[in-house]
C-alpha cells in the first residue's frame, strides 16, 4: 500500500499463483543502535560495529585518519560505501582515489579501503564471509532456519568479469525514480534521497515483502520504524505492533512478511539507505532505476 506520490506505486503486482501459507514464519527484527552500544572492534584503524541479516552482514566503521581495512581471501563481491569521506580503494591491480560521496563494489580476493581523512565507511558482505558473521553481536539470530527466505545465490557477473567499480552518489532526484539504486552480483543498495525535516504522517507507505528481508541503515537523522506482524492460522506467529524510534547511525533488519513503513522525524537532514541481498527483481526491472545497470546486465 503505497502513497500515490511514491514511485513504488508503479511496480508491477506480484504474479498470481497458489496462495501462500503464512504459518511458521516467526521472525524477530534485528536492531543495532551504533550510537549507544560499544563497537565489536576498537583498534588503531578505528571502531567497527557489526549486525547480520539472513544473507548478509553490515559492518559500520568510524575510521581514524589514515585508517585502512583489508580483505585477503574475500570469497565474493562486496560493497564499500563512503557517504562523505574521501577514500583510496585497491583491489588486485585496480586502484581508485575517490572524493567523498561514493559507493564501490570490490571483487573477490585481496582488497583494501583507506580513508586518508578518517570518517564513516560501511561495508556489506554476504553471509558466506563467515569471519564477518562471527563478529556480529546477533551472530546466532538465524540458528532457527528461515525457510521462507530462499537460499542466497549471486546474480550473474558482468560479461567482462568482476573488478573494482565505483560510482558517485551525487545524483540529483528524478521524478518517477525511487532513490539512487546501485547493484552488483550480491547486493542492491538504494541511497534514498535525503529528506530535510519530518515526513508528513498523512503520506506513509506501509507494505511487506513475501520472501526477502529489508535492511534499513540510518546514517543521519531520526526515524520511526513501524512494524506489524500478520495474523496467521497459528497464533504462535502473532506479535504486537512495534514502533521503533532510532537516530543515526543505526540498522534495522525487517523480516518478511512483516508490514512496515519508516517515517523520518528529524528536524534536520534525514539520510536512510535500504539494502537488499541478493538484489530484488522488481526494482531491477524498472527502466532507469538501477543507475549502474549497464555495468551489471541482468
Amino acid at each position: 500500500m503505497y502513497d500515490k506520490s511514491d514511485p513504488r506505486a508503479q511496480l508491477a503486482p506480484a504474479p498470481k499463483g497458489p496462495a501462500k501459507v503464512l504459518t511458521g514464519l516467526v521472525a524477530e527484527e534485528q536492531l543495532a543502535t551504533f550510537y549507544d552500544t560499544p563497537p565489536q572492534i576498537d583498534d588503531a584503524e578505528g571502531r567497527t560495529w557489526f549486525i547480520r541479516g539472513h544473507n548478509f552482514v553490515v559492518a559500520y566503521s568510524e575510521l581514524n585518519p589514515g585508517g585502512s581495512l583489508t580483505r585477503q581471501d574475500q570469497i565474493d563481491e562486496y560493497v564499500a560505501l563512503m557517504p562523505d569521506a574521501p577514500s583510496i580503494l585497491v583491489a588486485g591491480e585496480d586502484r581508485a582515489e575517490l572524493a567523498g560521496g561514493h559507493i564501490a563494489f570490490l571483487p573477490p580476493g585481496a582488497s583494501s579501503v583507506t580513508l586518508p581523512e578518517g570518517g564513516v565507511l560501511v561495508r556489506l558482505f554476504t553471509a558466506r564471509s563467515r569471519d564477518m558473521v562471527e563478529n556480529c553481536a546477533n551472530a546466532a539470530a538465524y540458528e532457527k532456519p528461515r525457510t521462507h527466505i530462499p537460499e542466497f545465490a549471486p546474480w550473474p557477473a558482468p560479461p567482462e568479469g568482476l573488478r573494482l567499480r565505483s560510482y558517485s552518489l551525487d545524483v540529483p532526484p528524478e521524478k518517477g525514480r525511487f532513490g539512487r539504486i546501485f547493484r552488483c552480483t550480491t547486493f542492491m543498495v538504494n541511497m534514498l534521497d535525503a529528506r530535510e525535516g519530518p515526513r508528513a504522517p498523512s503520506s506513509v507507505s506501509p507494505h511487506h515483502h513475501d520472501d526477502f528481508e529489508q535492511c534499513s541503515l540510518l546514517l543521519e537523522g531520526a526515524y520511526d520504524h513501524h512494524l506489524r506482524w500478520p495474523w496467521t492460522t497459528d497464533m504462535a506467529d502473532w506479535r504486537a505492533d512495534k514502533a521503533i524510534e532510532v537516530t543515526g547511525p543505526s540498522v534495522l533488519v525487517i523480516p518478511p512478511p512483516v508490514i512496515h513503513t519508516s517515517r523520518a522525524k528529524g528536524e534536520g537532514l534525514n539520510r536512510l539507505v535500504d539494502i537488499f541481498c541478493p538484489p530484488r527483481e522488481d526494482f531491477n526491472a524498472k527502466p532507469g532505476w538501477v543507475l549502474n545497470a549497464a555495468d551489471y546486465p541482468a
